[in-house]
Order: C-alpha cells, then structure tokens, then sequence
C-alpha cells in the first residue's frame, strides 16, 4: 500500500480590508474579510519541502489590499473575480483559486435627521447591509465561476405554516400541525453561468425573491418553502444556474402553561436552540450540470 499526496489547498485567510472612499467630503466605507485558497501543482512543497512553485501567503495578503486600491470595490464579486483571475493567470502553478469575500456593514450616524458624512456606526456582523458571502473560482481552462449568496439571515413568519402527514413509527411523538410558526438562519448561495451581470443589482432582487417567497408562499414544509424560493429566483434570473440552500429549522415550541391556569392560544413560545432538524436541498436547472471548480472547496 503507497502512500501518496491527497487533494491539498493554501492560502491566506481573514485578510481585514477596509477601504475608505475619500473622493468627496462624503465618505464611504467597504469593510471586507477576504480568504485566498489556492489549489494547483503544489507536491513538491508537500513531499520533499520545495516552495518554488508557491506563491506565499503573505504575498497574497499583499495582492487583496493593493488590489483594494488598484481595482476599487464597485462590488465584491467583481473585487473577488479580478483578485481570483490574477491568481490563475500568473501564477503557472495555480490551477484553480477561490476567492471568498465577507462583507460588514457600517450606517451613517444620524444628525438632526440625516446621515453624517464621515461618522458611522457598524451594525452586528453582516455583510452588504445585508447577510452575504460571494466567491469567485478561477480553473486551470481559465473559466471563472462567480458564486453569491447569503448566509445567517433569520426569518421567520407567525403563521401560514403547517407539518402533517408524515411517516410515523414507534418512536414518534412529534404531533401533527396546521398552524406553527416556521424560522430559520437561511444559507443561500446561487452559482452564475456567466460573468457579464449586474452583481448588486441581481443580488438585491435575489435577496429580495427568496424573502418573498418565504413570507407569501404557504409552507407545509421547509422542504416545500426553499424549494418555492429556488424556484422564484432561477425564473426571474436565467443568468443563475443553480442554488443551494442549507437551512436549520429553529424550532418553536408552544409552552403548556395550564399548570399555572393560564390559557396560551399560541402566544407564548420557547425557542429551542438544539437539537435542530437542518434542511439541505439544491434548485437547479434540468440541464445544468454541478460544477466542482465552483463548488468542491
């Protein structure tokens, strides 16, 4: 039985970028995490402790916030696509890289009403104002892939939610029910075919797609309800090939306060925190294919 060098990446993780906009007397902010795995021809380094094919991390971390200046941040998918091809492309070793930005939010600090020009607070960790997490991967047939997404963002909705019909068996104690509340800490990422989009702008009504969904579709499952918010998206935008969603259901459960002769008609909950039932599922068009560069990491 040999012994041989598996599948191996590198790379310089949680750069903290921030770039200031001073171009008027109104600044703005772009508050960014980047992370720079590559993959390629990197066995010597690991077998026998030869770096000449490596690019140093710390070279990376140089090329993220030069790059912050040189290409400007119009949006992050187009600052990790131009990060993820000039890996690739000058780096004859690298046959693939990925590059995953994070993105925080700051807000204006209000004045007598209005924003502030140069003073600002930063909210909770999130990312575009809203919760997200582009990527972008760059193969050896030097193809880039762009994939966007959302990650912890909570919804849940009060009503419009049912769980009935389902398979039983001796251990099953979960009664059925026609009316429950449904909450989760949603993860969507939605691969692109192609690189010539209008990335804010699609990501907004992505974002704004799936919440839709979820507050107006009625739910028999989560199954059911992240299916209904694949679907709307790969219908309204045919430049998205696929999304992928990964979805805890944070249980809600009715607190029976009948011992304390107190009547709770569904207002009075406890949220459990775990165990939790976590939902996985992928909405694709039928003749798309997976893309492992894109997805694999």
């Amino acid at each position: 039985m040999g012994i041989v060098l598996g599948p191996n990446q590198y790379g310089k993780s949680e750069n903290r970028v921030v770039r200031i906009y001073r171009d008027t007397a109104r600044h703005e902010i772009r508050d960014l995490n980047v992370s720079t795995p590559l993959r390629g021809d990197f066995d010597a380094a690991h077998t026998i402790g030869d770096q000449s094919a490596v690019l140093p991390t710390d070279t990376q971390k140089n090329t993220v916030f030069s790059f912050a200046k040189e290409q400007g941040i119009t949006s992050i998918e187009e600052y990790a696509r131009a990060l993820g091809e000039h890996f690739v492309d000058g780096t004859e070793a690298v046959s693939a890289a990925r590059v995953e930005v994070e993105e925080y939010a700051w807000q204006r600090i209000e004045v007598d009403g209005a924003g502030h020009d140069h003073a600002f607070t930063r909210s909770r960790r999130r990312r575009r104002v809203r919760p997200s997490s582009p990527s972008t991967t760059r193969g050896s047939d030097r193809r880039t892939t762009v994939v966007s997404g959302l990650k912890d963002l909570v919804l849940a909705k009060t009503t419009g939610s049912e769980f009935h019909g389902f398979l039983t068996d001796r251990y099953t104690t979960l009664p059925e029910t026609h009316d429950r509340i449904l909450a989760t800490s949603l993860v969507a990422r939605w691969r692109y075919d192609r690189t010539d989009v209008d990335w804010d702008t699609t990501y907004q009504s992505v974002r704004s797609l799936l919440l839709r969904q979820f507050a107006e579709a009625h739910s028999y499952a989560l199954q059911q309800s992240l299916y209904a918010m694949g679907e709307a998206a790969l219908e309204t935008h045919p430049e998205v090939a696929q999304i992928k969603f990964s979805a805890p259901n944070k249980h809600h459960f009715l607190v029976d306060l009948s011992p304390f002769g107190v009547d709770n008609p569904g207002e009075v909950f406890v949220a459990a925190d775990r165990p939790y039932g976590l939902i996985e599922a992928t909405v694709q068009r039928d003749d798309t294919a997976d893309d492992p560069v894109a997805w694999h990491w």
